[in-house]
């Protein structure tokens, strides 16, 4: 019989904030002083990209970049597989940027096995975009893709089985980092 699943926060709403606002820094100095746009993958990437917007108008002084959300998703929250192939519906308002003149930051919640951020920068890319940056918030370096972050808040190395889930608001009441760690079976 399995034992339960034991839940473990690695990190509070302070810290993570924390956290993101050493992100925009690391941001502010990649992207520079040039306009550019984020794309915040659905569902926690948009959020957390909002809170990056925040973040880098505080340090910068600048107006907030537009930001644009984008659908994808391959994996249930719980890490089992939903779509044998990464679906992303598109967003016909990144199709009417000037790509190839604005920088572009795709922000996510967690990178696991690279998939979502590997279609998402396809799919850029073949809109014209000629900048894509990528920033997540746990990078669990197990990725299977010729992918990376340039931007990575926390660098975290857990077993397989182990699920690395991102509180985000408004789909959770707070922030927070945690993992669930699935019990050993007898």
């Amino acid at each position: 019989m399995p034992n339960p699943v034991q839940r473990f926060c690695l990190y509070d709403a302070k810290e993570v904030d924390d956290v993101l606002r050493r992100m925009a820094h690391h941001a502010a100095i990649l992207l520079g002083d040039r306009p550019a746009a984020l794309v915040g993958i659905l569902r926690r990437g948009e959020p957390l990209a909002r809170l990056l917007l925040q973040h880098l108008a505080q340090l910068t002084g600048q107006p907030e970049w537009p930001l644009y959300p984008l659908k994808v998703k391959r994996y249930a929250d719980d890490l089992s597989l939903l779509h044998p192939h990464t679906l992303l519906a598109e967003n016909p308002q990144l199709a009417a940027l000037d790509l190839a003149n604005t920088p572009l930051l795709v922000v996510d919640d967690v990178l696991y096995e690279g998939h979502s951020l590997l279609r998402t920068c396809a799919y850029l890319a073949h809109l014209g975009a000629t900048e894509v940056r990528t920033a997540v918030l746990v990078d669990r370096h197990a990725c299977r893709q010729p992918v990376r972050a340039d931007i990575v808040g926390v660098h975290l190395q857990v077993a397989a089985d182990d699920v690395v889930e991102c509180h985000v608001p408004p789909y959770e009441d707070q922030l927070r980092i945690e993992v669930w760690r699935h019990g050993a079976t007898h």
